[in-house]
């Protein structure tokens, strides 16, 4: 398809689809206006019947918790075919010894950039790690904790190079932190089916308002997502940086 044709089919959809835009956008409520009657029951009920304070957690993982076991396995299939577009061509030995890719210099790190990373990598994780660990009483869980994780991990790569960085973060230890995550929240599910409850229903105790360990099922659930997101995005910090390596005779085999 050439430029105008790509220029006729713009105009096209944009005189279709423009006036119900603009429609929409004139009808959003005004700026700062509050017309959220949901987000208002939610935050009134979830305290009193979940015991969290944290209401967006309560939302994703009780309320509307089989929509969040989705969007886990859209992330595990989103990473699954990346994993398979980018092996396809390398293969499947994630223990081949690491290359470099000709013609491209790489300068070693200053001995600022390893001292601070080397500070800052385990310090990102334990931050990640209390971001998940909270998600029941302050903004944060699983998700946003397992991002952390993830870039800490990638830590050890800014400051160490590639090399060290395989030997910490193996490929098959966060293919399967991340499947491991995803089956996790499932069963939390069929553990409800089993108790004779609708699906992810909780049936633990709820614990007390605003300590760290209430929720019940919950705390399970954002354990399984943050191992999930943690070992996925690791997966393809992994992956695309793989792609520097050389194919030799010995990969092949």
């Amino acid at each position: 398809m050439n430029a105008r044709a790509r220029l006729l089919m713009f105009l096209f959809a944009w005189a279709a689809l423009g006036p119900a835009v603009v429609v929409l956008i004139l009808h959003l409520p005004r700026f700062g206006a509050h017309a959220l009657p949901y987000g208002d029951l939610i935050n009134d009920s979830a305290p009193r019947e979940r015991h969290v304070t944290n209401a967006v957690s309560a939302v994703n993982f009780d309320y509307r918790g089989i929509d969040t076991l989705g969007e886990e396995f859209m992330l595990l299939c989103a990473v699954t075919g990346v994993v398979v577009l980018l092996r396809s061509k390398r293969g499947e030995r994630v223990d081949a010894p690491a290359g470099r890719v000709e013609a491209r210099s790489l300068r070693p790190r200053s001995d600022a950039v390893s001292g601070v990373t080397r500070v800052l990598a385990p310090v990102t994780a334990l931050f990640g790690l209390t971001v998940a660990l909270h998600g029941m009483t302050t903004p944060g869980g699983g998700f946003q904790g397992g991002v952390i994780v993830a870039s800490a991990i990638l830590m050890v790569f800014l400051g160490e190079g590639y090399r060290s960085w395989r030997k910490s973060a193996p490929s098959i230890a966060f293919d399967a932190a991340e499947g491991a995550g995803a089956v996790l929240y499932a069963l939390c599910g069929f553990a409800s089916l089993l108790a004779g409850l609708p699906f992810l229903t909780n049936f633990l105790p709820l614990g007390t308002l605003r300590d760290v360990f209430s929720g019940g099922l919950m705390l399970i659930e954002n354990a399984g997502v943050t191992l999930a997101v943690a070992g996925g995005f690791t997966v393809l910090f992994g992956e695309f940086l793989e792609e520097t390596r050389v194919e030799t005779r010995d990969d092949e085999s």
